[in-house]
C-alpha cells in the first residue's frame, strides 16, 4: 500500500511560535474543608489528604474554615501548618456551614488562577481523598462540577442511620423534581470538585448573596445558582464511611428540612428574591 502522509523536516527559515508560559502552569488543587468541633476527626483527614497528594503529586493548597470551635479543632490544624501547605481562616463565633463554604470559597477565588480546581470535603473524616483524582479527571474532561454522589451505581454508605437515609432519598427525589439538573441526583453531598472559574463567575454574579444560606441547605443553594451560569456537572460514586467518623453529628435534621422547604418555596415562587 502507498504511503499516504509526508514526514515534514524543520525549516529553519520558519519563525518558531513562542509558547507563553501559562501554557506548561501546572493547575494547583485547593482543598477546602469547613470544620466546627472537629478535633478528633480533623487530623486524620489531613493525614489522608497528604498521603494522597504525596502519592499524585502536583501543587495544592488545604484551606480550613475554623468555624468558631470550642475545642482543639484549631490546635490540630496548626500542628500540620510547618509539614504542609495549610492555611486556617477562623470565625470567632459559629456562623453555620454557609458562611464557613462562602469564606473559603471567597478565599480561594482571590488567590487562585481560573484553571485551578478547589474541593470541598467535609472535615469530619467521613469522605476519603483517593477519589479526589477521579473528580480532578472529570474536570480535566471538561465538566465544570463533579459530586461524590451517594446514587451513582458503585457508591456505598457505612454506618449512616436508616432514617437519614430515607430522609437523604426523599430529600434528593423532591430536589430532582423542582430542581432538575442535568447530571445530578445528589443535591446535598459536600464533597464536590469544582473549576475555580466557575466559583469566581458566580461571585461576580452573585457577590455574597452567592452564598446565603446559614445551614446545610446551602450546599443545594449553590448547585442551584450553578445551574443558572450553565455550568456541566458530573457524578462519580461516593463511599461514605460514617463509620470512621468520632463524635456526633452537627446536622439538625428538623432544623435543616425546614430551611431546604423554604429554600425551595424562595427559589420557585419568589425566583427575583434567590438571585
Amino acid at each position: 500500500m502507498p504511503q499516504s502522509y509526508t514526514i515534514l523536516k524543520t525549516n529553519s527559515e520558519v519563525t518558531p511560535y513562542l509558547i507563553s508560559p501559562t501554557v506548561h502552569k501546572e493547575r494547583k488543587l485547593w482543598i477546602v474543608l469547613p470544620a466546627f468541633n472537629e478535633a478528633e476527626n480533623l487530623g486524620k483527614l489531613i493525614e489522608n489528604i497528604a498521603e494522597h497528594m504525596a502519592q499524585q503529586g502536583g501543587p495544592y493548597q488545604i484551606v480550613v474554615v475554623d468555624d468558631g470551635s470550642q475545642d482543639r479543632t484549631v490546635e490540630v490544624a496548626q500542628s500540620f501548618q510547618y509539614q504542609l501547605p495549610l492555611i486556617i481562616l477562623r470565625h470567632e463565633r459559629n456562623q453555620g456551614l454557609g458562611a464557613t463554604m462562602r469564606d473559603g470559597f471567597q478565599y480561594v477565588a482571590q488567590k487562585a488562577s481560573n484553571t485551578d480546581i478547589v474541593v470541598a470535603m467535609d472535615a469530619d473524616n467521613t469522605h476519603n481523598p483517593g477519589l479526589m483524582g477521579q473528580m480532578l479527571n472529570c474536570i480535566a474532561e471538561g465538566n465544570d462540577v463533579v459530586i461524590a454522589s451517594r446514587y451513582q451505581l458503585g457508591s456505598h454508605i457505612k454506618g449512616v442511620p436508616g432514617f437519614r437515609q430515607v430522609l437523604s432519598l426523599g430529600a434528593s427525589f423532591l430536589f430532582r423534581v423542582c430542581f432538575p439538573v442535568k447530571g445530578v441526583k445528589d443535591y446535598t453531598c459536600g464533597y464536590r470538585a469544582y473549576r475555580v472559574g466557575l466559583i469566581q463567575t458566580a461571585f461576580r454574579k452573585y457577590g455574597d448573596e452567592f452564598i446565603n444560606q446559614n445551614g446545610f441547605e446551602c450546599m443545594v443553594d449553590i448547585l442551584i445558582k450553578l445551574r443558572k451560569l450553565e455550568a456541566i456537572f458530573r457524578e462519580v460514586p461516593l463511599v461514605l464511611r460514617y463509620d470512621l467518623k468520632e463524635g456526633v453529628s452537627k446536622m439538625k435534621v428538623a432544623q435543616t428540612i425546614i430551611r431546604s422547604l423554604v429554600l425551595i418555596a424562595k427559589h420557585r415562587f419568589m425566583p427575583k428574591v434567590a438571585v
